[in-house]
């Protein structure tokens, strides 16, 4: 490897504002970048707005602009949330650049000259009353597999089921409403079938003799997408689009949205290089170490597409794909009704950045479970780990010095140094759990630090010594303060004002690094007065920001929680029958059943059954097991990857002709097509008993 490394975080769409969504994976993007920065690596973060496709020419008529001067202006407003936020990308660009276009062509004619584009008609859903054949997503109506109301036009939201559009039934246009119809229409394929030798030896597991580039849920997630068969990628639009038109059909066919939106990486690269006077080609070209941040919805795009386009045309395939999860809040899915779908820009009306960025940082690990923004966790994470502890070490000490021993350190106490020497094992620990995007493990550190010195310095009571013994008052003072630097450190690809206010505090000769935190102050160093790192998280912040969210006064959010009669008033009646319960039972008929939380390792179709999913399932220190369960009418094998779950842990094991199924997964249900699994929050561990 060459020692450059490229990162890029997913890239915003440029229809609408930044939320709290957008937040989080800018948020490990950019703390993964700065340790790595920190830790002495050639790091650059390329990023971009995602500016093509039929939403943005549709709002910009409905606004009557242009679609450039709504890109334009999104591309601003994004901007500024991501300044505000401390997100420290070396370019923020868009995909709507003439760099863009070049290396999208350019990729588009290596395909072609490979022999991996074909054309053929096909038959699409169009609106006579907008003139326009609809994508997938503009076409609504009842899914032709579990007839659920009001779903897209590739997949259903109930069922998880994917088609076509033209499958659906009572089709509707989901911008007027007018029922489309069926119209043929040519279109460029990529035959990404023709691909597949690449893509295996791509997706290779470590195992086989392949780097990491993928989570392991995540590579069985994809591979089980190459197992059933590559299907051909529709890479062109037929007009109104607004996006770069494909070269030998100007004006008539326009690149996909997905085609030349991850081109967008390389097209800010290309600027920053022209910018810089760096040379493109010693990322994409070469064996740089190219790291993509992405979510889970958009796995498959750049996990076979954009492997496969850059494979094509020669450019250096991406090293790591890095999966993060989606964000919910309070438990639930982000909802402007209940005031949970914030916007970044709302939440910085009300509150700093650096504690959202700590609270995202504290959660987040290397897998891709969820991550909830528990309100109530918020305030207490915040205010226990930040201001309790490690502002807490920082300000008794570097006041207590500051103000009545003459600014002047010492050198730390003698029994101390078991717990600096830990400090600084703690510290070595670091580069490599932020390289891992194991954040929340890096900065448990910190906070361990912070409690341990805390303790010995109430311990030592300081404050007591200033009169009878001051030199020992300085010297259990110069240990906190010493291990106040290290922890400083830790903090700093999440907190970089925090790390930049203990340097100011310290009188430090130069930034702090994972290299130089732990080396110790000269015995007569002098600091300076002491900057506030951390104040207390007002509950009524967090309040403000949700009644600020919410989109309609009166709304669900307005009776939730609503007790005694008012609140069952408000419900409405149910519109269904359920079972009768059975006869009462004492606690003692549950004592034989053994529930535990599983997590979801693996789930795929059990060939010969409609009905079956095989799924191994992880009970941490019980080991794996295989469940056969009958959930495959109510959901898509790859929707419970990563799930946790209840598992019916000792129950007899049953022989099928399948195999052996291990266990139970708790569901509810009418009918098999109607099922939903019971999920635990991702905090749980996996084992663990439920009583």
């Amino acid at each position: 490897m060459s020692g450059r490394v490229l990162v890029t975080a997913a890239l915003p769409y440029a229809n609408g504002s930044i939320h709290l969504g957008h937040m989080l994976e800018a948020i490990q993007t950019d703390v993964h970048v700065r340790a790595r920065k920190l830790a002495g690596e050639d790091v650059v973060f390329m990023w971009a707005a995602d500016t093509h496709g039929t939403p943005i020419e549709l709002r910009a008529r409905k606004e009557g602009i242009t679609p450039e001067a709504l890109i334009t202006r999104a591309h601003a407003e994004h901007a500024g949330v991501f300044r505000d936020f401390n997100i420290g990308s070396d370019i923020y660009h868009t995909t709507h650049s003439d760099e863009t276009r070049i290396h999208a062509e350019a990729i588009y004619a290596a395909m072609k000259a490979g022999g991996y584009i074909h054309t053929r008609v096909t038959s699409q859903l169009y609106c006579p009353n907008d003139e326009r054949f609809l994508p997938d997503r503009f076409v609504r109506g009842e899914c032709p597999k579990c007839g659920a109301l009001d779903q897209y036009g590739d997949s259903c939201e109930k069922c998880g089921s994917t088609y076509s559009p033209t499958e659906l039934k009572d089709p509707h246009c989901s911008i007027c409403g007018t029922t489309p119809e069926a119209r043929d229409s040519e279109h460029l394929f990529v035959a990404l079938g023709q691909h597949e030798a690449f893509l295996r030896e791509w997706l290779r597991s470590p195992e086989e003799g392949g780097r990491t580039r993928l989570q392991p849920s995540v590579r069985n997630y994809v591979m089980r997408w190459v197992e059933e068969g590559l299907r051909d990628w529709d890479i062109s639009r037929d007009p109104p689009y607004f996006g770069f038109s494909i070269p030998g059909y100007e004006g008539k066919k326009f690149f996909y949205v997905w085609f030349d939106a991850p081109v967008g990486y390389i097209g800010a690269t290309q600027r920053w290089c022209d910018d810089q006077g760096h040379k493109l080609d010693d990322y994409w070209r070469d064996d740089a170490e190219i790291v993509h941040v992405i979510g889970k919805d958009i796995v498959y795009f750049h996990c076979l597409f954009w492997p496969a386009m850059l494979h094509t045309a020669g450019y250096t395939t991406p090293s790591r794909v890095q999966v993060h999860g989606w964000l919910t809040v309070n438990g639930e899915k982000m909802s402007k009704a209940r005031g949970t779908f914030i916007l970044a820009r709302t939440y910085l009306e009300h509150l700093p950045a650096d504690y959202l960025r700590y609270y995202f940082a504290a959660k987040l690990g290397g897998d891709q479970d969820d991550i909830d923004l528990s309100m109530e966790d918020f305030a207490n994470r915040v205010n226990a780990d930040l201001v309790n502890k490690a502002a807490n070490l920082a300000s008794r000490c570097v006041k207590f010095v500051h103000g009545r021993l003459n600014a002047q350190l010492g050198l730390p106490a003698a029994d101390a140094a078991p717990l600096l020497a830990r400090a600084a094992e703690r510290l070595a620990l670091v580069p490599g759990l932020y390289r891992e995007f194991e954040s929340g493990k890096a900065l448990r550190l910190a906070i361990e630090i912070a409690e341990d010195l805390n303790q010995f310095v109430t311990e030592s009571a300081p404050w007591k010594l200033a009169t009878s013994d001051p030199e020992r008052a300085r010297a259990v003072c110069s240990a906190a303060i010493y291990a106040g630097k290290i922890i400083a450190a830790i903090l700093k690809p999440v907190l970089p004002a925090w790390a930049e206010k203990t340097e100011r505090m310290l009188l430090l000769p130069a930034p702090l690094t994972f290299a130089n935190a732990a080396d110790p102050l000269p015995a007569d160093h002098m600091i300076g007065a002491y900057e506030v790192l951390a104040e207390r998280l007002d509950p009524a912040g967090l309040a403000a920001i949700v009644e600020a969210s919410k989109e309609t006064l009166g709304g669900p959010a307005a009776v939730e929680g609503a007790a005694g009669a008012e609140g069952a008033e408000a419900a409405e009646a149910p519109t269904y029958t359920v079972e009768p319960l059975t006869a009462e039972a004492s606690i003692d008929g549950f004592k034989g059943v053994d529930l535990r939380v599983g997590k979801v390792l693996t789930c795929v179709r059990v060939k010969g059954s409609d009905k079956l999913l095989q799924l191994s399932v992880d009970l941490g220190p019980l080991g794996s097991r295989t469940i056969f369960s009958g959930i495959a009418l109510s959901y898509a094998p790859e929707q419970l990857v990563g799930k946790h779950v209840v598992v019916f842990a000792n129950l007899k094991p049953r022989k099928m002709r399948f195999g052996l199924s291990e266990g139970m997964i708790l569901a509810a249900g009418a009918s098999d097509d109607a099922v939903t699994v019971i999920e635990l929050d991702g905090r749980s561990r996996p084992g663990d008993r439920i009583s």
